[in-house]
């Protein structure tokens, strides 16, 4: 699906490259396959002489105690990474302007079994494309009304009064806007609905316990996608009428 997704939209891109290096967003759900497009793209890139650095909005995570400091001074849940407020958007501006404007740049690296910042690694020489992927890249806050009620059982749980999803929101319509505007061309993949991006990411946790012996099982995987539930309903809504390139995808990730 990536490589057939790739072909199709390279043309698209390679029309937009010019002499200054060229963001390409691209957002989708957990499990919609955003990684492995951007690696088809990137080696679609390299087959063209061009450069591209690569970025994913995972890889600005604050460090592993700031986000501890968050979860005991702000809201216990934001000690789940993922949501708006568990980034530093200051970060991604800074590594995004400096990429944009043609000189060195060290691309940020979390590794995600650490939990933790891992070493950056120098943008490629001479970038002319950057693929920056993120699961809510380009979204919008929600309107005020739509925080009022809880929208699954942690919501209603853990986060009854609403703070957390305030916090979230007001997070998402501060310095988010900023970095989402530093992307030149947004492409967006569809989902076809909720419980196919929760079977999409149960498939991907079945992958890396087969791998590795260590993952959630289903109730802890519940849970986790429960944090992410409100915003990716969301972005089903407005996403479609925000990308300057819209991709739906069925159950099985193929596009329509």
């Amino acid at each position: 699906m990536a490589i057939a997704l790739a072909d199709m939209i390279w043309p698209q891109i390679a029309d937009r490259l010019g002499p200054a290096p060229l963001c390409v967003g691209i957002n989708g759900p957990q499990g919609s396959g955003k990684s492995t497009l951007v690696a088809a793209l990137a080696a679609q890139a390299a087959g063209e002489g061009v450069a591209a650095a690569t970025l994913s909005l995972d890889d600005l995570y604050w460090p592993r105690d700031v986000r501890r400091a968050l979860a005991r001074n702000v809201h216990p849940l934001l000690g789940t990474r993922g949501v708006p407020g568990t980034h530093d958007v200051g970060l991604g501006l800074d590594v995004l302007a400096a990429l944009k404007a043609g000189g060195p740049a060290a691309l940020p690296r979390f590794a995600k079994a650490a939990d933790d910042r891992a070493a950056p690694q120098p943008a490629p020489a001479g970038t002319r494309l950057i693929l920056f992927e993120g699961w809510c890249l380009g979204a919008p806050p929600q309107p005020a009304a739509a925080l009022a009620a809880p929208i699954n059982a942690l919501e209603a749980r853990d986060d009854a009064d609403g703070q957390w999803r305030r916090h979230v929101n007001a997070a998402l319509a501060g310095d988010y806007q900023a970095l989402w505007q530093t992307v030149d061309l947004l492409i967006a993949l569809g989902a076809p609905d909720w419980p196919a991006v929760c079977g999409w990411r149960a498939e991907a946790e079945a992958a890396q316990i087969a791998a590795t012996g260590q993952g959630m099982n289903a109730a802890e995987l519940a849970r986790f996608m429960e944090h992410y539930e409100r915003l990716t309903r969301w972005q089903m809504q407005v996403m479609p009428g925000l990308a300057d390139i819209g991709i739906a995808l069925d159950t099985a990730r193929q596009p329509l």
